[in-house]
């Protein structure tokens, strides 16, 4: 079992999860209202919102990011509270799906798309930033 100060990573998670959420809930708020993402000086983000991959099915693909950072940020939270390593391996497991995803949706940006939304990747760093995090934690807490 470890200590509480060694599970500090959680919070990192949690937070890092917390980022993620705050990106897609915009990004699924300004799909569902018809509105593009304040996208800055570098543009993309209006073309990858009109593609026909900004959405599966009519729900927003952000959306999906909405119920990953949720679980991920709750599995972060529930390591650091309860030191419980099966918490680290749900994180691992769905991290692990979650770079996957990723990894198809920077494709579709740069060869299908032909633009990069700053708003996804940034998403999609936590995404990986997370998984990270998770596998120091799984590291540091091996009996």
């Amino acid at each position: 079992m470890t200590t509480p100060r060694e599970r500090w990573l959680g919070l990192v998670l949690a937070g890092l999860a917390l980022a993620g959420l705050g990106i897609s809930l915009y990004l699924t708020a300004t799909k569902l209202s018809g509105t593009l993402p304040i996208c800055g000086p570098l543009g993309g983000c209006e073309t990858v919102d009109a593609s026909e991959w900004s959405a599966i099915m009519g729900i927003p693909t952000a959306a999906f990011g909405i119920l990953y950072s949720t679980a991920v940020g709750l599995l972060g939270l529930a390591w650091w509270r309860a030191g419980d390593r099966r918490a680290l391996l749900a994180a691992y497991a769905l991290g692990l799906a979650g770079l996957l995803v990723e990894a198809f949706l920077v494709y579709l940006q740069l060869f299908v798309i032909k633009a990069v939304c700053v708003w996804c990747a940034a998403y999609g760093a936590t995404v990986v930033l997370g998984w990270l995090v998770v596998l120091v934690a799984l590291r540091r807490s091996r009996a």
